[in-house]
């Protein structure tokens, strides 16, 4: 499958699937199970929400596999623009689905602890523990994020087949989520709230970015210009060849 409005549509709808997949898993399990700072509660959610939080697990695994297809599609879409750096997408997006992946054993561990035995009951430190831990190796993961959308970002930069707004909005969302993975373990003393006024503003960055960038696929795909001048990459209009007597 070489056609690139095809290519880009498929990635279009993998980043979509990936979008609501983690987004569910994050936001709608983890988020009502995980307590911070609240060791009982927690353990007493996830026994009681065991099968939502381990159908949360799966999701996250389907998220990851699913991304490793998007690079994979990405990758395919931009080699003729820059082999290079759509070679850096395809290796930071298997990164990213690694620390996914990584991740998850924590959650995994967090189920173990609080429902199986011989650990049922016996640590709900442990378990608030375990999702500590997979919160900070999720956000570490966000350093992977920001390095596959920066080779995005600077392709659709100077290629014709994007418009260059996309580029400046991917590009930007790529360096939020670098800025915002060092936020996230940068010593709060003396920070206070200015802290999370940056927090806040790289994170909305970073959801503009990829909504943009997921819209823009699905919606639009890839320009498809009638021919592309050698000298800049310029756009130029098509011309209909004029049939001549021989």
């Amino acid at each position: 499958m070489n056609n690139p409005k095809t290519l880009a549509r498929i990635a279009g709808l993998l980043y979509l699937a990936l979008a609501i997949l983690g987004g569910w898993a994050q936001l709608a399990v983890r988020a009502s199970v995980f307590v911070a700072g609240d060791a009982a509660t927690t353990a007493a959610n996830v026994v009681a929400n065991e099968t939502l939080v381990r159908w949360g697990l799966l999701a996250d695994i389907l998220m990851a596999t699913v991304m490793v297809f998007l690079g994979l599609a990405l990758q395919r879409l931009l080699r003729h623009e820059n082999a290079r750096l759509a070679t850096a997408i395809l290796v930071f997006v298997s990164a990213a689905a690694c620390t996914i992946l990584a991740a998850l054993t924590f959650q995994a561990g967090a189920i173990i602890v609080a429902t199986q035995a011989p650990f049922a009951g016996g640590s709900d430190e442990l378990v608030l523990l375990m999702f500590e831990l997979h919160g900070a190796a999720y956000a570490l993961g966000g350093i992977f994020f920001g390095l596959w959308l920066l080779p995005v970002g600077l392709i659709a930069l100077r290629s014709p087949l994007f418009h260059r707004a996309l580029g400046v909005v991917v590009t930007a969302g790529a360096i939020a989520w670098l800025v915002d993975t060092v936020i996230i373990f940068t010593p709060t003393a003396g920070l206070g709230m200015g802290l999370d006024i940056v927090h806040t503003v790289v994170s909305s960055l970073t959801v503009v970015a990829e909504l943009g960038l997921i819209a823009y696929l699905l919606i639009v795909g890839v320009r498809r210009p009638a021919r592309i001048a050698k000298s800049g990459g310029t756009l130029e209009p098509a011309t209909t060849p004029v049939a001549t007597k021989s």
